[in-house]
């Protein structure tokens, strides 16, 4: 990233995380014009994404779509365009429509405006795009839930807004879904999801992106496993098999999505990793690790 009189960094409490943008290689005015402008890419996708604020996108589809088609902003119609490909191409192993499976297990809150609090199943198939930006849910029940695929959304349009005001060399990092911009290698490191006080492996990025799922840890225990948020939406019940996994991939939203479906499916995920030209790391609950053939020659495994 240059030497520190060349570079700038700072770090905001976004997307329920820390969030940090770094930028170097131009000067100092433009470089702190480009990374306000990176935090308040953030901001915005945030506030159009939220699960939990009234007036996002999300929340009005979620109340409305059903009955009628509900006009949304751009970047919400880019990624549900990319969820409903994720969820095509991986045979509905990832699928943005899980929210009333996640609030049957409890990880999201009811809302007064659920159509019902039975659990209908999880589909994405169920959301139809519509001239002018409008979206329309196929069947009622139907709910969305983004996070398994917004923050690295996010992050994408951070990197979009540092690039439209000049930065060459940036990087973006929320809370462990990274992208990195400039042929300049970024070294970062990954923890091991069975116990994250323990370094798994190094992994350079150059102008790409990584993101990882795993295990969530009791916050008193640090080694603690009480369960996993990612969801299986074909038993819908959390993923057991698969401890961990980090997706290396062309965009921090596929790299973001991708390690949901690498947890799901494990390695039957392979052809969906090849058609991305993704690669990914694998932690089984068993304490396996397994790397796609392009992340074995990159990746340097700790002791």
């Amino acid at each position: 990233m240059q030497t520190a009189s060349n570079s700038l960094r700072r770090a905001r409490p976004l997307l329920g995380t820390f969030v940090e943008v770094a930028v170097a290689g131009a000067p100092h005015g433009v470089m702190n014009a480009a990374v306000e402008a990176g935090f308040e890419a953030i901001a915005r996708a945030h506030n159009l994404l939220s699960f939990h604020a009234a007036a996002s996108d999300v929340s009005r589809l979620n109340a409305e779509a059903w009955a009628r088609p509900v006009t949304v902003h751009p970047w919400t119609f880019e990624l549900l365009e990319g969820a409903i490909d994720l969820h095509r191409r991986s045979a509905g192993i990832f699928d943005n429509a899980v929210a009333p499976i996640l609030q049957q297990l409890e990880l999201l809150p009811r809302t007064r405006d659920d159509a019902s609090n039975a659990v209908v199943p999880a589909t994405t198939a169920a959301i139809e795009r519509l001239p002018g930006r409008r979206i329309r849910f196929k069947h009622p029940g139907t709910r969305i839930d983004p996070g398994g695929i917004a923050k690295g959304f996010a992050v994408d349009r951070a990197i979009d807004a540092l690039q439209e005001r000049g930065i060459l060399s940036a990087l973006v990092n929320a809370g462990g879904d990274i992208a990195v911009l400039g042929p300049d290698a970024h070294t970062i490191d990954v923890r091991d999801p069975r116990d994250p006080r323990r370094l798994l492996c190094r992994l350079p990025l150059r102008n790409e992106a990584l993101a990882s799922s795993g295990s969530r840890f009791d916050p008193f225990q640090s080694s603690e496993i009480i369960g996993s948020s990612v969801i299986d939406p074909r038993s819908g019940k959390p993923v057991t098999a698969i401890r961990g996994a980090t997706v290396r991939a062309s965009s921090c939203m596929l790299a973001d999505a991708l390690t949901k479906a690498v947890m799901t499916a494990g390695t039957g995920a392979g052809r969906l990793l090849d058609h991305y030209r993704a690669g990914a790391l694998l932690v089984a609950a068993n304490g396996t690790v397994q790397l796609t053939p392009d992340l074995q020659a990159a990746v340097c495994l700790a002791a």
